[in-house]
């Protein structure tokens, strides 16, 4: 049954625009004002709205971009005795599915409300499919690969937290996103938050929101991340990066199911499933007072480990002719194959920036290739990388110092990569200041921006 809120001053249109949607065997609700109908919109679920335009106070187009405003979808159609172009026009460019002249028969209502609610549909499944498809697939045929997916079924369909973990790079967003296609809130949002991108003082407004006013700069109200994901699924990402002020913050609406936004004067109650991913040892970090050990045996639930792409060569290949044909696709290129022993070159590469890293380098590959993509290449583009040695391979040549220094540098270049060449985050992934960071390069003679062209 479809659930229409009708809003309008004049009563005798209110009786009639309901009694023949109640007839037509829709649940039909009034309202006689703008500022009550924005009450009810929040507090309640509505399929669609049919509003006024002009009325006493708050007019129809104030409401509308109100509803927009504070991120509300429902489809409105706006109805007007007094119709003008202009007026059409704005309730349009404002979100209003469709625009109707007074008097309206019963028949345009309801051949209104069924094609507005088919786009609403189609619009959802358009979404759906944006979601499923391209950059989401998890690509693989590994045994490593198939026990991550076999738990992903598992879990998918539960309301239980997952944790997933696993190195930078090797696609513990795509687990996420596969966790909550494979679950009941499927058709609802999935939103993502990287918790170590949000500056700390900005965290707490993108998780809870915040209202009007409420601090400098806040010229209007917000929705967070949790209440865009009400009855979806959240995807907290470096959840071990979260500021000690947040994960108390966090740990609270963990347990009551309910959050303030900054300025609010009320809680409001959310249904959001959380995921969480981190590439940090978070038992380590438990250990060391800096993250909490109530908030993680709350999202610590179900753990998956996302492998590192070293422990699932036999995707290796596969992953590369799937960004290839991908890469070549996006950008009107014509199709280029892999010569298998270049196949096998890359299966030899170590890859410390997992599944990202091998994207770059295929699209590096295909830029250098007219042809099919040789061994040659594949060397040249991996050249002083690392690559795996073989189980009777030494450790090196040289002093001491000299295979202390090639590790050092191996261990630098790997974490850059594998970090997207951020210093900050490398730097933290190292143990080391990043102005240390920095110096360390000079002494080891690694050219970042070389590094970053190459990456």
């Amino acid at each position: 049954m479809t659930r229409v809120l009708i809003v309008d001053d004049d009563p005798s249109t209110l009786a009639s625009i309901s009694r023949a949607f109640r007839l037509a065997g829709h649940e039909a609700v009034v309202c006689d004002n703008a500022a009550r109908a924005v009450a009810l919109i929040r507090a309640d679920r509505f399929d669609i709205v049919f509003s006024d335009v002009v009325m006493p106070g708050k007019d129809g187009l104030a409401m509308l971009a109100e509803l927009r405003e504070i991120g509300v979808t429902t489809p409105v159609v706006m109805i007007s005795g007094q119709a003008t172009v202009d007026m059409a026009v704005r309730a349009t460019r404002l979100g209003a599915v469709d625009f109707l002249e007074k008097p309206v028969s019963a028949d345009k209502l309801l051949l209104t409300i069924e094609n507005a609610l088919k786009l609403v549909r189609l619009e959802d499944e358009n979404r759906t499919l944006r979601r499923r498809v391209g950059r989401h697939e998890i690509i693989g045929k590994s045994d490593a690969l198939r026990r991550v997916m076999a738990q992903v079924n598992r879990v998918a369909a539960t309301e239980s937290r997952v944790c997933i973990l696993g190195e930078t790079g090797t696609g513990k967003e795509l687990v996420a996103r596969a966790v909550h296609d494979g679950s009941p809130r499927r058709e609802r949002p999935f939103v993502t938050v990287n918790c170590a991108a949000v500056p700390s003082e900005l965290i707490e407004s993108e998780l809870f929101g915040h209202e009007k006013g409420s601090f400098t700069g806040a010229a209007s109200r917000h929705l967070g991340k949790f209440e865009q994901a009400h009855g979806g699924t959240l995807f907290l990402d470096e959840i071990g990066d979260m500021p000690a002020a947040m994960q108390a913050k966090l740990l609270r609406l963990l347990q009551e199911g309910e959050l303030e936004r900054i300025g609010g004067e009320r809680p409001i109650v959310v249904d959001t499933r959380v995921l969480a991913a981190t590439h940090r040892d978070l038992e380590a970090l438990v250990g060391k007072g800096s993250f909490r050990e109530d908030l993680y045996h709350r999202i610590f639930v179900f753990p998956i480990v996302m492998p590192p792409l070293r422990e699932r060569v036999d995707d290796v290949p596969v992953l590369a002719e799937h960004f290839a044909a991908r890469i070549a696709e996006q950008n009107g290129w014509k199709a280029r194959a892999f010569m298998p022993d270049a196949l096998t070159e890359l299966t030899r590469y170590n890859w410390p920036g997992n599944v990202r890293e091998l994207r770059n380098v295929v699209e590096r590959l295909l830029l250098l290739t007219d042809e099919a993509v040789d061994v040659s290449t594949v060397r040249q583009v991996l050249s002083g990388r690392h690559l795996t040695v073989s189980s009777g391979a030494g450790a090196g040549t040289g002093t001491l110092a000299d295979r202390v220094a090639a590790f050092e540098r191996e261990a630098v270049v790997g974490e850059l990569a594998a970090h997207g060449h951020r210093m900050t985050e490398t730097a933290r992934a190292l143990g080391i200041e990043r102005s240390h960071l920095y110096k360390k390069c000079q002494q080891l003679g690694i050219d970042l921006k070389a590094e970053r062209t190459q990456s």
